[in-house]
């Protein structure tokens, strides 16, 4: 098995393709980085919950997805902005909205990871990790 080369795009692949095999939870390597953005996700109301596990030597990352009554995912898209090969950074005032604000992005800012309201609240920017739709 090869090494990832890109972590937050795998976790983000992963989720992507729980919600298409409509499973509960989907698993995967955890970091501080993406439980960070699992406990984002929780709080905007993206998924039901997350639990770092551990497993043998290797702490795993639970994120438990969330449907309503018919079926649908909370999520309809989730997409990478900042990629390995192409980093992409916003002053404060640059901070883009998702969905007219309906969406939420995830930043990572000096001030730990947070979401890209929060971000313009604070005064701070960042790398814009990913949107949520």
């Amino acid at each position: 098995m090869s090494a990832v080369t890109d972590p937050i795009a795998d976790m983000l692949t992963r989720v992507r393709n729980g919600i298409r095999a409509r499973q509960q939870r989907v698993e995967m390597p955890s970091s501080k980085l993406k439980t960070e953005i699992a406990r984002i996700l929780k709080e905007e109301g993206y998924v039901s919950n997350y639990k770092v596990g551990d497993e043998g030597k290797r702490k795993v990352l639970r994120v438990f997805l969330r449907y309503d009554t018919t079926g649908r995912s909370s999520i309809t898209r989730i997409d990478r902005v900042s990629k390995p090969g192409r980093r992409v950074y916003v002053s404060a005032r640059e901070v883009p909205r998702v969905l007219g604000g309906l969406g939420v992005n995830i930043l990572t800012t000096p001030k730990g990871v947070m979401t890209g309201k929060a971000a313009r609240k604070a005064g701070v920017g960042g790398e814009v990790l990913c949107n949520v739709e």
